[in-house]
């Protein structure tokens, strides 16, 4: 197949999903040609099966903020038409979803028919999405996408209860890729982090204000008053300064290193104990997947689709969003013991591999040929 990937390329979840996505998809052989503002984060600059197109515009002075969704459509209907593009699968539905229905259109003008499918990833449903401004353009757009996917049971169930869609949404987890998450053999960084064999605690998001930074810190906080420990943040965000100060209110500067935005997700990983997700909303918990690859138990509250991945009191433990002291103890019960941490790290070891992409890649495969084939026997161009 010849297929158009349409996605963000931040280090946001459903940017690293959709790239991850595509580069698999490529080395089964398939066509991918990605559409974004910018190369993905996680694409490399060459590689078989992939072609990159970047979506351009002028800044005139007539407008005040770049009209990106037009030329986004612009673009897609562009990529179609001239690769002969089999299906076109868009990440994120804000604008991703209103831009392809658009070129669609525009596309049957020309007598193409291509087939749209769009995947909900979660902040365009529980957040973006619910604000009155999108909400009409996002409902309209998974109507009349021809077919749409969930990360998870829970954003599946949450996109029905507030938007008013009637069509089939299948439900597609997201995957890990074993060759770039395992647990590698990283002691000599471990040493250099830790010098004394203290555990280490391990945070990565995009720090925007659901991730809960704060809360973070103030598990790490109370661990550390019982058991010296160390803590790693990764990634960056307009939480980042505010978390930095309350390190420095509590006295943390010594233990606690902000990394900023990193490629070796996995390495990084591979140094950790426990992994923490506090987070407010999370649709699937993609992080936290990754770091159960690498043998990392997760300390998570029971948003979203998080219970669908981490199962209290086997890979980790789930609590009450804000519930910090609850989520404190969990992390010391898998910390007291080399024995009980060994048990954790087996079991995330075990549910991750549910995962594994090569599990959900022939999912995505088997929705795309039937997507193509519903329009083919629906739809008429010309």
């Amino acid at each position: 197949m010849k297929i158009a990937i349409v996605c963000y390329p931040t280090y946001g979840g459903s940017g690293v999903v959709a790239t991850e996505l595509g580069k698999a998809l490529a080395k089964k052989g398939h066509e991918i040609h990605f559409i974004a503002y910018e190369k993905p984060a996680r694409l490399p600059f060459f590689e078989t099966n992939i072609v990159f197109h970047e979506v351009s515009f002028s800044n005139y002075p007539l407008f005040a903020f770049p009209p990106y969704e037009t030329a986004l459509a612009g673009k897609i209907f562009d990529v179609v038409r001239y690769q002969h593009i089999d299906i076109v699968h868009v990440h994120y539905a804000i604008p991703h979803a209103s831009a392809a229905y658009l070129a669609k259109q525009i596309l049957k003008t020309n007598g193409i028919c291509i087939p749209v499918v769009t995947t909900l990833h979660g902040t365009d449903i529980t957040l973006v999405g619910k604000d009155v401004t999108f909400e009409p353009v996002v409902t309209f757009s998974i109507q009349k996408s021809d077919g749409v996917t969930a990360v998870s049971e829970s954003l599946r169930q949450e996109t029905f209860e507030h938007f008013g869609v009637c069509n089939h949404i299948e439900v597609i987890p997201n995957f890990i890729d074993f060759k770039a998450f395992q647990k590698f053999d990283k002691d000599h960084f471990k040493k250099a982090i830790a010098p004394d064999d203290e555990p280490i605690l391990m945070h990565i998001s995009n720090f925007r204000r659901v991730k809960r930074i704060e809360d973070v810190v103030g598990i790490f906080h109370l661990v550390n008053q019982q058991k010296k420990s160390k803590l790693l943040l990764v990634g960056d965000g307009p939480e980042r300064k505010r978390a930095e100060k309350l390190c420095r209110e509590l006295s943390l500067d010594r233990d606690v290193r902000f990394l900023g935005k990193q490629d070796a997700i996995g390495e990084l990983l591979a140094i950790a104990d426990v992994f923490l997700m506090p987070s407010e909303k999370e649709s699937f918990g993609l992080a936290a997947l990754e770091a159960m690859a690498c043998e990392v138990p997760v300390i998570s509250s029971n948003a979203g689709g998080l219970p669908e991945i981490n199962i209290d009191g086997e890979t980790g433990f789930l609590s009450d969003v804000g519930n910090v002291e609850e989520m404190a103890k969990n992390a010391l019960y898998i910390l007291e013991t080399k024995e009980r941490m060994k048990a954790f790290r087996k079991a995330a070891k075990k549910q991750a591999k549910t995962f594994d992409i090569n599990n959900v890649l022939p999912l995505y495969e088997a929705f795309y040929q039937k997507t193509i084939d519903k329009v083919k026997s629906v739809e008429t161009c010309g």
